[in-house]
């Protein structure tokens, strides 16, 4: 099976294992059924990604992407107590939206863009979804897909190829090119 439709099947399959999906006859409760599911597939795919390469180095940095992701979008969710459009609280910053793009920019990042696509497209469907349902606004969902991003960017190093980093302070800067093989 060729490398950019592993992604996509091992999604799909973590998908199935998120339990039944309910029949859906219209486009707002196959999102609903998809959000939730895709908010733990797209993590479960990541965290499978790092069995199957075994990669110990890659699950320990998803662990903490994943828990900063999170301690960051709860601490957020619980200090600013935004009302959600349906009138319920927590609404900012959306979890789904921080969990499942913290795992699509690990993805990304640690094993390239023939896997970051497919599943940068899966957490931006759970984050239009979660507007689109009426649990967010569109600052909720903006600001959990920033953190989950961000999260995973500081945390997550290339499994092999180009690795550019930058660093800075108020006397100079650097880049840092280095190659993971």
């Amino acid at each position: 099976m060729k490398s950019k439709y592993r992604f996509a099947t091992l999604a799909i399959a973590a998908a199935m294992t998120c339990g039944n999906l309910p029949a859906a006859t219209t486009i707002q409760s196959i999102g609903d059924a998809l959000q939730i599911a895709l908010q733990i597939a797209l993590p479960a795919t990541a965290a499978g990604m790092t069995l199957f390469y075994k990669d110990r180095e890659g699950a320990v940095q998803f662990g903490e992407s994943l828990l900063t992701t999170l301690g960051v979008t709860y601490a957020l969710k619980y200090t600013v107590n935004e009302t959600r459009p349906n009138g319920g609280a927590h609404s900012f910053p959306s979890g789904h939206t921080s969990a499942s793009f913290s795992a699509a920019e690990f993805v990304r990042k640690r094993y390239g863009w023939e896997y970051g696509v497919p599943a940068y497209a899966l957490a931006t469907f759970v984050g239009y979804s979660r507007v689109e349902s009426n649990e967010h606004y569109t600052r909720d969902v903006l600001a959990g897909a920033g953190i989950g991003i961000l999260s995973s960017y500081l945390f997550t190093t290339p499994y092999r190829g180009w690795n550019v980093e930058l660093e800075g302070d108020t006397k100079g800067a650097s880049v840092h090119l280095t190659r993971h093989f």
